[in-house]
């Protein structure tokens, strides 16, 4: 806008300054001719014949500076045929004849016939009664001072026209400004939401962006009651699928035929992907929660207990890196993403865990690491597909680092899977939001 604005009132005050400098030159220099017209009628006025048919004048002319040598005011009388009748002012020198061939009516030019001194001219052919010859008559002044006046015009019209230009510009710059401030403060609202520090617009606006605000909180309300209905829809079935579970698991007790024992590992892996489904029902719909906020250091401690209870005394979990980090969303969401990177490198690797805790001021990194054969770079992707495994010898469902990727997703974070250095393994590296403060 300030820019459209610059486009609109440069060339306005350009084209606007042009028309006043030629209108002002134009009456300066109109008023310099007057003043040398007045001096030529002057002279016509008073001119006549002497008794050889010469020009002579029956009184002196009213200016001083005709009499005084150079003083840039002079007159002129010529004929053709005669010599030139010079003022005293010119001295030495001569003015040069009219570019025009027909002085009539009145000539104006302008003349450099004398170095380093410009000339404005006025000049007019005139017969005097009782002579059949025609004399030209000329008035010519230095045009330093008119140069001067004209010099000072531009200058008061540059300084006077700029100055409005820029002031013009700063009142575009300050409505600009003023006017889309509350865009400004709609962007940081909305940043707020989507950082889960607010759940609404709340904020007063004037009455052309209170409308656009409104717009936003109806589509917030709406994003929220589709979502709200669609966990809730997911919950039920969940719910439903688990009760014919709970009875084909029920079936199979007791029982070790092929049959039985097939489907109960089918059925637990449906169990684990109905929880896998309620988690990320779950885990997006308390994405907004303004207040939740995790201490990373203590749920790895929770985890690593637990872990190694499980585990018994064949892994050995180490930890370290910084106390303090927080993490910005649900403690029960950052357990379930550790707890499965945890679990598995306990479980896939050669009996020893390291979790180390770091990262920047909005970042939260936890990289586990453990020293098992690890996993070729080119294989790296397929164990996020769900259900994908590449130890076949242990128990799982392939949907531990999945779920993973997908809890650390809604939250905005990344899971990226690398070499360890240190214990040679593979090296799990999860990076989350920071709570602020």
């Amino acid at each position: 806008m300030i820019a459209l604005a610059a486009v609109w009132i440069i060339p306005l005050l350009g084209l606007g300054g042009y028309a006043l400098d030629r209108v002002l030159v134009g009456a300066i220099t109109s008023n310099f001719d007057g003043q040398l017209g007045f001096a030529l009628d002057g002279m016509i006025n008073a001119a006549d014949l002497d008794e050889t048919g010469a020009v002579r004048f029956l009184r002196p002319l009213g200016d001083q500076r005709f009499s005084e040598p150079y003083s840039g005011l002079y007159w002129q009388v010529s004929a053709t045929g005669q010599a030139a009748f010079p003022s005293r002012s010119l001295w030495d020198r001569v003015l040069g004849p009219s570019p025009s061939a027909d002085c009539r009516q009145l000539c104006r030019y302008n003349s450099d016939v004398f170095p380093g001194e410009p000339l404005r001219v006025i000049g007019r052919d005139v017969r005097l009664p009782g002579s059949a010859t025609r004399f030209y008559f000329q008035v010519a002044q230095s045009t330093r001072d008119l140069d001067v006046q004209v010099g000072r015009l531009r200058a008061i019209l540059f300084w006077s026209l700029g100055g409005l230009g820029l002031g013009l510009l700063a009142l575009a710059a300050l409505q600009s400004t003023y006017g889309l401030s509350p865009l400004g403060r709609v962007s940081r609202a909305i940043a707020a939401i989507k950082s889960g520090a607010e759940k609404r617009v709340t904020e007063d606006f004037p009455d052309e962006i209170a409308p656009l605000v409104g717009e936003i909180n109806d589509l917030l309300a709406h994003n929220e009651a589709q979502a709200e209905a669609a966990r809730r829809h997911a919950g039920n079935l969940a719910h439903a699928l688990k009760t014919p579970m709970s009875v084909l698991i029920g079936e199979t007790q007791g029982r070790d035929d092929p049959l039985a024992l097939a489907v109960a590992a089918q059925v637990n892996i449906m169990r684990r992907h109905v929880d896998h489904q309620l988690t990320r029902a779950r885990v997006a719909g308390r994405r907004g929660v303004s207040s939740a906020r995790a201490d990373v250091w203590p749920s790895i401690q929770a985890i690593v207990r637990t872990v190694e209870r499980i585990h018994r005394d064949r892994v050995t979990i180490d930890m370290a890196g910084d106390k303090t980090k927080i993490f910005r969303g649900e403690r029960q969401d950052l357990e379930e993403m550790i707890g499965n990177l945890i679990d598995n490198a306990a479980l896939h690797g050669g009996g020893r865990v390291f979790v180390t805790v770091g990262g920047g001021p909005r970042q939260v990194e936890i990289m586990v690491e453990d020293d098992g054969r690890g996993i070729a770079a080119a294989d790296r992707d397929r164990l996020f597909a769900r259900g994908e495994r590449l130890d076949t010898d242990k128990p799982g469902t392939g949907l531990g680092l999945a779920i993973v990727r997908e809890v650390a997703e809604i939250h905005g974070g990344t899971v990226t899977l690398d070499e360890s250095e240190d214990l040679g393994g593979l090296l799990v590296r999860l990076i989350l939001p920071a709570a602020d403060g």
